[in-house]
């Protein structure tokens, strides 16, 4: 169990590093009102977590810590969109589609929400 939490320690420390470099770098070379960093590290995320969730469905090695290296710590840290993004298509994939738009819904409309109401709780 003590392993586990390193390798998603030790992944989500990676991940967390390469957000702030992308974000550093790109604000370096775009200056635009639309948030590129945080687009693009949140498309390419679940494009990782993508690659990696195929896989970890045809390889041993993930399932021997890679994939919570990987897929929880890296892409975890990296950008949470990504298992957001993994767990719809999941939910797709079941034939649950209803749930999966109410999830996507309720976690747009409510975050936003919840984002305002923790700005005006401090102002």
């Amino acid at each position: 169990m003590f392993r586990a939490f390193l390798l998603v320690g030790a992944g989500g420390a990676a991940g967390s590093m390469a957000r702030y470099g992308v974000s550093f770098i790109m604000s370096k070379y775009i200056n635009h009102p639309f948030p590129f960093a945080t687009f693009t590290i949140n498309i390419v995320g679940s494009l990782l977590i993508g690659i990696l969730f195929g896989l970890f469905a045809r390889n041993q090695w993930l399932e021997q810590g890679g994939y919570l290296l990987l897929a929880s710590g890296f892409c975890g840290g990296f950008t949470t969109f990504s298992t957001f993004a993994l767990e719809n298509i999941n939910l797709m994939q079941k034939g649950q589609s209803a749930m999966s738009l109410i999830y996507i819904g309720l976690s747009v409309i409510i975050g936003l929400l919840l984002c305002k109401v923790g700005i005006w709780m401090v102002s």
